[in-house]
């Protein structure tokens, strides 16, 4: 295994709090992000499994269900735009035409300067206030393109 001792020294105190091992699962996936680059590597996958006695696949399927984890390196900033039903009908393709445009990513992909990684997400859970997007982890709802080329030139 290669995860760091410090990493798995925190996971071994971690999964004390729960009834079984494998439900810090989550937890140790955000843990990992944040200390291993970003993103949740093919390695990084097959090291939690033998961790908390899972087969990588399982790992895999967790961390490729929810949006927040990352299964590829991502630019300095991660741009999340949701684009369901209620963002789509408010909007939500001219937001991602703008962030598309200010960032100088494609959809689904990231900045030639590293810097930006803009990606289409299913609901976030704010349809009262659409569009929205998740900004390096903070929600910013009722969007216009105007809200969002301020918004994001601030981040510059």
């Amino acid at each position: 295994m290669a995860l760091p001792k410090q990493l798995v020294d925190e996971f071994d105190e971690l999964v004390k709090n729960y009834p079984e091992r494998r439900a810090a699962l989550i937890v140790a996936l955000h843990r990992c992000q944040e200390e291993l680059g970003g993103w949740i590597s093919p390695q990084t996958m097959e090291d939690l499994g033998a961790y908390f006695g899972l087969e990588p696949v399982e790992v895999f399927g967790v961390a490729s269900f929810y949006p927040m984890f990352h299964l590829r390196p991502v630019g300095k900033h991660v741009v999340s735009i949701c684009h369901n039903i209620s963002c789509d009908l408010r909007g939500a393709q001219d937001i991602i035409a703008k962030v598309c445009e200010v960032t100088g990513a494609p959809l689904g992909g990231t900045s030639k300067d590293g810097q930006w990684t803009v990606k289409h997400v299913e609901c976030q859970g704010a349809c009262a206030n659409a569009p929205m997007l998740d900004l390096d982890g903070t929600y910013h709802e009722d969007l216009t393109p105007e809200k969002v080329a301020q918004l994001l030139g601030a981040v510059r």
